[in-house]
């Protein structure tokens, strides 16, 4: 029997603090500022930089909070890294649209918490859940045919050298999962 739940998605939508410890996250920041960037910037869909990341299984760790959430039996399908400086966004109409319902763990590794930098989830374009941007937090979020998510805009009234990192790793049920990377 088909649930209301099978046809809108996000039954499952919570931010978790305090998951990665500053240290962990600066490595990562590290990490990802050496890897090949892509910058997009297209007016009616956002601006940022993206990061692909190829190697999932660092973040293999990262699935029993996801697990313990869902109650499913979960595999990283793909990861991204999205950074947000001064002046960047990224606009709902502009994000995937996702068959079934996979999981969307957002991990927070920016430096320092920034006002208003948030990600907001939209069921049917009316935002159900707003992510604050808190360094160390990990945001899990059931996607779906009908959910889309914005990161909002970052003011250039912050200093130059400020950014909002977030590692993105979309999880699938194993039996729904294919083997590829990113």
């Amino acid at each position: 029997m088909t649930t209301i739940g099978d046809l809108v998605g996000a039954r499952i939508a919570t931010v978790l603090p305090d998951v990665i410890e500053p240290a962990d996250a600066a490595a990562l920041r590290a990490r990802f500022a050496t890897s090949p960037t892509s910058r997009y910037a297209l007016v009616d869909r956002g601006a940022y930089d993206a990061v692909p990341v190829h190697d999932l299984a660092p973040f293999a760790d990262l699935v029993p909070f996801a697990r313990d959430a869902t109650e499913r039996d979960l595999v990283i399908a793909e990861a991204r890294v999205l950074r947000l400086r001064p002046g960047d966004y990224l606009l709902a109409h502009h994000d995937r649209v996702y068959e079934g319902f996979p999981i969307e763990l957002v991990v927070d590794l920016s430096v320092a918490p920034i006002a208003g930098a948030e990600i907001h989830y939209r069921r049917r374009g009316q935002v159900f859940f707003r992510v604050p941007n808190a360094p160390g937090s990990v945001a899990i979020v059931e996607r779906g045919p009908t959910v889309t998510c914005n990161h909002t805009y970052v003011s250039k009234r912050h200093p130059p050298d400020v950014e909002v990192v977030r590692l993105i790793l979309l999880l699938q049920a194993t039996s729904a999962t294919k083997s590829s990377t990113v």
